[in-house]
């Protein structure tokens, strides 16, 4: 099971007054639409309870003894009643709706931002399907909460309570035996909100399941498309969309067996009030209009009753969510920007590691004991085989880790003093996913179709947008791209670290750092390292195909006694495909 599915099994308490304090803070500049709700909620109560006294009024006072006069006025009241009741419902409805729009609005803002302060060891930690999540599916069920929660639960209990004053004013022998169904409504409560509630929790934890499924199976496309997993993936897909569908199904069942089993309580108590109370009319203990209010106030009983069910399980959801959304907001970024002020003028570029130690995990060191200075407007390459740490020099420059140990500076001063915004506006970074093959423009636009007429690439330059800024170009769609060249322009003057696998890229850098298992192995210029036949002379090898020659310029190297002072014994490092252990991330 995926740690996000493990998660939301724990759904914790029903109700959680902690949690209800912490969700005040987002409510309370709701106040006014809350007043107005509220309002509007006695509002419709009202009118739905002044209808059937009306209808009492008018059977007893004018149908039954046929006098008319007057019949017109109670029969436009009511109408007028009914309308109120319409149009308050409505008002009630939006404004509540609107208040748990507005409230999940800025909770979502809040939980979106918190996710941008944290640093890249809390998304290692954490599936992006989970956190998803937590801005989507958990958030969102707080808007029920709000508009068939807690008004409702009011608002119902206001109705509720009414009605049973009304039944026992109208006649206290047919309301105890109207009463007589409540036992049963109570323990009917009691058996489906288990179930419902298990049904709720399988629903949650399938959702999660195909949110997490989903990222992962998204981003990972190139690689399953690669292996030719599509169909394997699918059937996986398949069996946790069944899943969720099976568990959507059984929370349906439970619901909807609840609501006709309260619709069946109701007939009965219909029967009832029907059997007793006619009994008692054709005695004459009771007038026609008290039996036919009786049986509009016992109908408008049971929808209460239904809905205060239902509120059990939102409130639950509800705790869940609120339970979950406000650990995630506790979890504190352990890179935060210090509280000093900004340095005045811009970095020159003077980078010191000293004796770096870093572990994405504890007890898998990715780099061990780097110390290096880096002058201000030198150029430094990284080389090294995937995994040996160049990426994660960078990421701990521009703090997007701290080190576990060792200390790293720019310009003197220790990167856990300088403010975090200013840090990163000191650093640019390249990145290397496009590719520009030697040559014009127009070759590039035509790489891969074989000879192409101008009209055609200057078609396809439009298309995307190119063509104006391609003729501004002194050579047009002829001019060179000579990608070094356009290195060496960007850099000038700057501080470089360069990170590449294409050795061509850096083969001009002032210094080459080859890493290995997260050590310095070794440092010099293209040429010098090339001269000493080590591990960036075998990298060379494998990728320029210059074996013979290495090992014949090695051999004399090594009787020459060139090779620098300290370097460690040599390991045979591509004698056979290796893969990264080391513990970073991809």
């Amino acid at each position: 099971m995926s740690p996000a599915a493990a998660d939301d099994e724990v759904l914790g308490r029903v109700y959680d007054a902690r949690l209800v304090r912490r969700l005040l803070e987002y409510v309370r500049p709701q106040t006014r639409l809350i007043a107005a709700s509220l309002a509007l909620m006695f509002a419709v109560t009202a009118a739905g309870l002044v209808q059937p006294w009306l209808i009492k009024r008018l059977i007893d006072e004018h149908i039954v003894t046929r006098r008319l006069a007057g019949a017109g006025s109670i029969a436009l009241l009511y109408l007028a009643v009914f309308l109120v009741e319409q149009v308050t419902r409505y008002l009630q409805l939006y404004t509540m709706e609107r208040t748990g729009q507005n409230i999940i609005r800025t909770l979502r803002d809040r939980v979106f931002a918190h996710l941008q302060r944290c640093d890249l060891a809390f998304f290692d930690r954490y599936p992006v399907g989970r956190l998803m999540t937590r801005v989507t599916t958990d958030v969102e069920s707080l808007a029920d909460l709000f508009s068939s929660g807690v008004v409702s639960l009011l608002g119902d209990s206001l109705k509720l309570a009414a009605i049973v004053v009304i039944l026992l004013w109208l006649d206290a022998r047919l309301a105890l035996v109207t009463f007589t169904i409540v036992p049963a409504l109570f323990l009917l409560s009691v058996f489906f909100r288990g179930r419902i509630r298990q049904a709720y929790r399988d629903v949650r934890r399938r959702i999660a399941r195909i949110n997490a499924y989903l990222q992962e199976a998204i981003s990972g496309m190139l690689l399953i498309q690669l292996f030719r997993r599509e169909a394997e993936d699918r059937r996986l897909f398949d069996s946790i969309n069944r899943e969720h569908r099976d568990a959507e199904l059984r929370s349906v069942v439970f619901e909807s067996s609840f609501s006709a089993i309260i619709e069946l309580i109701g007939a009965l108590a219909t029967a009832a009030i029907l059997w007793y109370g006619g009994g008692r009319f054709l005695r004459g203990a009771l007038t026609l209009g008290t039996l036919v209010a009786f049986l509009e106030y016992t109908g408008r009983f049971f929808a209460p009753i239904r809905d205060l069910s239902g509120f059990y399980a939102v409130l639950q959801a509800a705790m869940a969510s609120l339970e979950r959304i406000f650990a995630l907001l506790d979890d504190r970024p352990a890179i935060v920007s210090p509280a000093v002020a900004q340095p005045a003028a811009a970095a020159s570029g003077r980078v010191e590691f000293d004796a770096v130690r870093f572990a994405y995990a504890p007890g898998r060191e990715v780099l061990r004991d780097i110390s290096l200075t880096i002058e201000p407007g030198e150029k430094i390459a990284l080389v090294g085989a995937t995994g040996s740490g160049k990426t994660t020099l960078v990421k701990l420059l521009i703090r997007l880790y701290d080190p576990t140990s060792g200390t790293i500076r720019l310009d003197g001063r220790e990167l856990r003093d300088l403010p975090l915004p200013w840090l990163r506006r000191q650093i640019g970074i390249v990145l290397q996913d496009h590719f520009l093959f030697t040559g014009t423009v127009a070759d590039n636009i035509a790489f891969g179709c074989g000879p192409l007429a101008s009209e055609r690439i200057e078609a396809a330059a439009r298309l995307v947008h190119a063509d104006e800024f391609i003729r501004r170009l002194p050579g047009g769609y002829g001019e060179p791209l000579l990608e070094q060249d356009a290195l060496r322009a960007l850099l000038r003057g700057r501080t470089a670290i360069l990170i590449a696998h294409r050795l061509s890229t850096i083969a001009g850098a002032d210094r080459i750092l080859v890493m290995h298992h997260g050590r310095l192995a070794e440092q010099g210029t293209h040429r010098a390292l090339l001269a000493r036949g080590g591990i960036y002379a075998r990298l060379c090898a494998l990728q320029f195909g210059w074996e013979e020659e290495l090992n014949a310029r090695g051999a004399r190297a090594a009787a020459a006694g060139a090779a620098d002072a300290g370097a460690g014994p040599e390991e045979p490092l591509f004698a056979e495909p290796r893969v990264a252990t080391d513990g970073e991330p991809a």
